[in-house]
């Protein structure tokens, strides 16, 4: 049975009445604007400005690497180092799986929508995250990325699970250079990874090949979930794992967390505009549904709480049959297993 911690969201506020009417209206007629400005021929829909947030950045890849590294195996999903696994929409670089690769991983395959990531990014974040493992520096941790999640109870580097003869190996000179030839040459015979994007086929990734396939913040941006869980249970062992940080707030697109919720589905298509994604919008309870019935056994979740200042009369209609437990559920972080 899969043990589940609630940890309320800190960031949540009220506003009076009045200014919370106000600011609804505000933030949604600028979610309109900005979902129809996607439609000027300028626009770049397919690659919007701005990046991802996070993955241009070495620490913090080193710090959600090995936080999904950590939990999975606390939770015994794999013993040691898993040696192939894949990403779901890495961003800005691919520097969370240069990550996994530099704590021993053997191969790594990225799979993004749009593609962000470059060389030159890729390249820096993963000299700087060498230097990282080298130095077995601690993990950043609330004090750097207060909004990251999972959470840790220590953020000292895992000296217990990356042992020194383990790191030594795995940080040897030519297995650096070969990773750093796989950053050059993805599409070479040898190379360590791959890099898929647009992410379109399934097939991309051989069928029970991997062993771990994670993702940060990315499951609520995906179109089609259900065929997303089951290209997963598709690509992993038979016992394989998955580990997923999922966010269900609104982006910035209404005045509360959750007012994503009250946009009726034409509205969000006028919101969401000609972008390559926004958020599926779907809730916690459809993630564990599908999760269940593409084959997967949830054994750990630590769910994140936040208030809703909301009233089901105020939920568009497809969301009104919403639990309290969805309308309060802010992000989760779920670990589960492929029967």
């Amino acid at each position: 049975m899969a043990s589940r911690r609630a940890v309320r969201n800190p960031h949540d506020r009220a506003l009076p009445a009045g200014a919370a009417a106000a600011a609804r209206m505000r933030l949604k007629t600028k979610a309109f604007l900005t979902g129809l400005s996607t439609y000027v021929p300028c626009y770049t829909y397919l690659r919007p400005t701005g990046g991802t947030g996070g993955t241009d950045s070495a620490r913090y890849c080193f710090s959600v690497w090995l936080r999904h590294l950590i939990l999975g195996r606390a939770a015994s999903l794999y013993a040691g180092v898993p040696a192939a696994v894949a990403e779901l929409g890495p961003g800005d670089s691919i520097g969370i799986g240069l990550a996994a690769l530099l704590s021993g991983v053997e191969r790594y395959h990225a799979l993004d929508l749009v593609p962000y990531s470059d060389l030159k990014t890729n390249l820096a974040i993963f000299d700087e995250l060498v230097t990282l493992f080298k130095e077995r520096a601690p993990l950043p941790g609330d004090d750097e990325f207060p909004l990251v999640w999972p959470k840790l109870t220590s953020y000292q580097f895992p000296r217990a699970l990356l042992g020194v003869s383990w790191l030594e190996a795995a940080l040897g000179p030519k297995r650096i250079e070969e990773i750093r030839a796989s950053i050059e040459s993805p599409q070479a015979a040898s190379s360590r990874m791959t890099y898929q994007a647009p992410w379109s086929d399934t097939r991309e990734i051989h069928e029970h090949s991997l062993d771990l396939v994670y993702s940060q913040a990315v499951l609520q941006h995906v179109d089609d979930l259900a065929g997303t869980y089951r290209a997963m249970r598709r690509w992993l062992k038979p016992g394989g794992a998955m580990s997923h940080q999922i966010d269900f707030q609104c982006h910035g697109k209404a005045d509360t967390w959750n007012g994503h919720w009250t946009y009726s589905d034409f509205a969000w298509k006028v919101v969401t505009g000609r972008r390559a994604y926004l958020l599926n919008r779907a809730p916690r309870s459809e993630h564990i549904t599908l999760l269940e019935e593409s084959g997967f056994t949830l054994i750990n979740e630590t769910v994140q709480r936040s208030p809703s200042t909301l009233a089901h009369r105020d939920l568009a209609h497809r969301f009104r049959a919403l639990s309290e437990e969805d309308l309060t559920t802010s992000g989760t972080f779920l670990l589960a297993v492929a029967r």
